[in-house]
């Protein structure tokens, strides 16, 4: 599911941007992570969302995009 998500996000963005972000992460450790300069875009297992309480950390941080 991470891994999927991520690849649809950077074919999208090659597409659109012709940009090629650095990737860090591994899909089976449930969290990816994309940096394409000025946005850096963080995809989470549901498990792991859970394990960081992501939710809570970032509490009064504005939200841009929320995709379930």
């Amino acid at each position: 599911m991470v891994k999927g998500l991520m690849n649809e996000v950077l074919l999208e963005v090659k597409k659109e941007f012709n940009q090629s972000p650095r990737v860090e992460g591994e899909s089976l450790s449930g969290w990816i992570l994309a940096d394409f300069g000025d946005i850096i875009l963080h995809i989470f297992s549901p498990d792991q969302r859970e394990f960081y309480s992501l939710e809570e950390l970032w509490a009064e941080a504005k939200t841009v995009l929320r995709l379930q």
